[in-house]
């Protein structure tokens, strides 16, 4: 029988590899392999439904589920996530020392979607006691429109939100790409690991980032394939995690990597970077919590309808 050719679009990483390399081989599937940057790949995504499957922003996914008119449904693959305490940049001539300093302030993002700000909002919220709608948010360019309820500040900035923090014409920036040295720039968690430890410790949340998402007309016609990508993909993060104990022949160009990995695992356990819905549901059930308040989504979202039925009760 045939294989069922499918467009892939993803970032490269350890994670995605071995299915793009073909270590891994999805069964009865042969992937049009386009790797690309994150920005590009859901944008194409979001306004064009041009991959059969891609990686997907969750803010996003979120945010067109509740509307109603999401292109994707999700497979509880989470290939991208990242603590955020070091994406806060503050300008350091406006009395920024602690979270709490940031009410009422100016903010730059890329996006207002962007899952890292849905993350950073939360985490201002709900560990610091900041009310983010008393923020002026200003953004970049939104990649796809998103309608707010009236009580968000909101704008375009007009210009990149870089260069607005640059210029000082907003107090802060939140944005996963770090920005160019600037004398009067600095995070605002300058020991941002021992902060994203601490966050870690109290919630238990490695925020998660991206998921992987087949478009739904493709879902609908081969109902098999979302629990099938789930397993493959999940076979290619166990040879990568495998890959960083490996200590005859470092496969990462980190010297003391075996090292890293021991402390991450005393840190996070022994399995640092779960996929499967019933293992993530507390935390994707504070993200659809964050899209709400951030008024993102235009209703109360059940983590449920993010993800393939076929796939709820997988686990790796």
């Amino acid at each position: 029988m045939a294989k069922l050719r499918l467009s892939l679009a993803c970032t490269l990483s350890d994670r995605t590899r071995p299915i793009l390399d073909g270590r891994v081989a999805v069964p009865g599937v042969e992937f049009i392999a386009q790797p690309g940057e994150p920005e590009d790949i859901f944008r194409r995504a979001l306004r064009d439904r041009a991959f059969e499957v891609s990686e997907l922003s969750m803010g996003s996914h979120i945010t067109t589920t509740a509307r109603g008119d999401a292109p994707y449904i999700g497979v509880p693959v989470f290939l991208s996530r990242a603590f955020r305490h070091s994406a806060i940049h503050i300008r350091t001539d406006r009395g920024i020392a602690r979270p709490e300093d940031l009410a009422g302030k100016t903010i730059a993002l890329p996006e207002y979607q962007q899952t890292a700000a849905l993350w950073v909002r939360g985490i201002l919220r709900e560990q610091h006691g900041v009310d983010t709608r008393g923020i002026k948010w200003r953004i970049g360019a939104e990649r796809i429109a998103v309608q707010l309820p009236p009580g968000h500040d909101v704008a375009p900035l007009g210009m990149e939100p870089e260069t607005a923090l640059r210029e000082g014409k907003v107090d802060a920036l939140i944005t996963p790409r770090p920005p160019a040295p600037h004398p009067q720039i600095a995070r605002l968690f300058p020991d941002y690991a021992s902060a994203e430890k601490a966050y870690f410790a109290a919630t238990r949340f490695f925020p998660i980032m991206h998921c992987l998402a087949v478009r739904k007309d493709v879902a609908e016609a081969h109902p098999w394939l979302p629990v099938t990508l789930f397993r493959a993909f999940a076979e290619a993060r166990r040879l990568s995690v495998a890959e960083l104990r490996l200590t005859n022949v470092l496969r990462v160009s980190m010297p003391w990597v075996a090292a890293a990995f021991e402390e991450q695992e005393k840190a996070m356990g022994g399995d640092p970077w779960p996929y499967g819905f019933g293992r993530n549901r507390d935390e994707i059930a504070a993200m659809t919590r964050y899209a709400l308040a951030d008024g993102l989504a235009s209703r109360e979202v059940s983590p449920e309808e993010l993800f393939h039925p076929s796939t709820l009760t997988e686990a790796a």
